[in-house]
């Protein structure tokens, strides 16, 4: 009998002889359920499923946090390199289409063959028109920037084909010119600058969409690592009662490491927030306010020049050019206080208040059938006069927005600095913490060999 159970202990093969499928079938089956279930409520099972969960907590904190910070210096480097300078460009658009339709009608004033200086201001800012529209082409947001910028580079040599047959026609002296010359200007008014300024307004809003998401706290990256805190803390306390254990290096390390990445997040997110707001507030404000002014200046002088070549007396020019003035006073009287520019502001102000006193002298001169003082009122080289108001106007509004857009870069680029190594930082923090939870568990586990 003896020598037959031996016989039978002999022939039973092992799980080195068998297949790897035999061999994890032969496993199963020794394996108790039981002793399973025992395990799993055992100390050491409940020493590894809270060192899991604390790791998995500690990774997930810095990694969302790292996302986070990432994303928003990803949004700030897009401002600063994309979207601010696109607001600039459709600006300077408006802005070059708006000179060159009144200075096609301010050269119509002078009768015949106009000034060179005039004929190269126009053509100057055609040209500069023609240069933003291509250096817009690789640059559109969306499909409907593309098809505003599409339709103003159609309609831009219809405009300078009108422009030249009324320069044509103005020359030999047919009165048709003036007729070709309203056209033009009525194509570039109700068409071109339009789109132009809806183009500047998209573009503007992107930036304020930005900068309005920038400011609001990253809620998720500040509350994980709390969740994170408070299960360390959680887990001292039972590592406390279970083991009698009053400290754990290990686990108080980890506790320290995401405070102070939660002080950092906190910190850094708080000073780019601050930035962004300065900018916005100091930038991005000022700097709309700005090019709407110039905008509207544009706008009365179009009107100023073409009541003078229409010599119209309905008083519709005059209503556009007091509608345009009355706004870009408002704009001006209320410029906000403590705003980069604000001496151009104020030497802006000053600018209008003359202009306007010389275009009440030209309406003045037109009232009174003096149509060659009135053009000298309108297009004369004096100081006093209204040309040289209104470029004075123009120019300070001009020095005022390149102020402005640098405070709006400055900032930007401080708050975009600020996140610079927080994110790489978020994620070497919370490596730490998960290497402290594993030297500060892992003596519990040993104490169970």
């Amino acid at each position: 009998m003896q020598r037959r159970c031996e016989m039978t202990r002999t022939a039973q093969p092992r799980p080195d002889d068998l297949s790897p499928h035999a061999a994890a079938t032969a496993v199963r089956e020794q394996l108790d359920v039981t002793d399973l279930r025992s395990f799993a409520r055992s100390s050491p099972a409940r020493l590894v499923a809270v060192a899991l969960a604390l790791l998995i907590l500690c990774l997930i904190a810095g990694g969302v946090t790292a996302s986070e910070v990432s994303s928003r210096q990803h949004a700030l480097d897009y401002l600063l390199n994309d979207a601010e300078p696109d607001a600039n460009s459709a600006q300077r658009l408006y802005t070059s289409l708006s000179v060159a339709d009144a200075q096609a009608g301010t050269a119509f004033i002078f009768g015949g063959l106009e000034p060179q200086a005039v004929l190269d201001g126009y053509n100057q800012a055609i040209g500069e028109a023609a240069a933003e529209l291509v250096a817009q082409a690789n640059h559109d947001t969306n499909a409907g920037d593309a098809q505003l910028r599409t339709g103003i580079a159609t309609k831009l040599p219809v405009y300078t084909e009108l422009i030249q047959t009324a320069r044509t026609n103005n020359r030999l002296g047919h009165p048709v010119g003036a007729a070709y010359l309203s056209e033009a200007s009525n194509l570039m008014q109700t068409t071109m600058l339009r789109q132009a300024q809806n183009l500047q307004q998209h573009r503007t809003a992107a930036i304020a969409d930005i900068q309005r998401r920038h400011v609001r706290p990253p809620w998720l990256a500040i509350a994980l690592p709390i969740v994170a805190l408070a299960a360390l803390v959680i887990a001292q306390w039972y590592l406390a009662r279970r083991w009698h254990r009053v400290l754990n290096p290990g686990l108080l390390l980890a506790s320290a490491t995401l405070v102070v990445l939660l002080a950092w997040t906190v910190t850094g997110g708080l000073i780019s927030a601050i930035a962004t707001t300065d900018g916005r507030d100091n930038g991005a404000v000022p700097t709309s306010e700005l090019t709407q002014s110039r905008i509207l200046t544009q706008q009365a002088r179009a009107a100023e020049t073409l009541k003078m070549v229409r010599r119209d007396d309905s008083g519709d020019y005059d209503r556009t050019y007091n509608d345009a003035t009355a706004k870009l006073t408002d704009l001006l009287t209320h410029y906000p206080h403590g705003a980069p520019a604000q001496a151009d502001v104020a030497g802006a102000r000053t600018a209008l208040g003359h202009w306007r006193e010389a275009h009440q002298r030209m309406n003045d001169a037109l009232g009174r059938g003096d149509f060659p003082g009135a053009g000298i009122v309108a297009i004369g080289p004096g100081p006093t006069e209204a040309t040289a108001s209104m470029t004075a106007l123009d120019s300070a509004l001009a020095n005022g927005i390149a102020e402005t857009r640098n405070a709006l870069r400055s900032n930007v680029s401080d708050a975009a600095r600020t996140l610079d190594v927080l994110s790489p930082g978020a994620l070497t923090l919370a490596v730490l913490a998960a290497l402290f939870v594993a030297i500060g568990l892992w003596p519990r586990l040993r104490e169970y060999r």
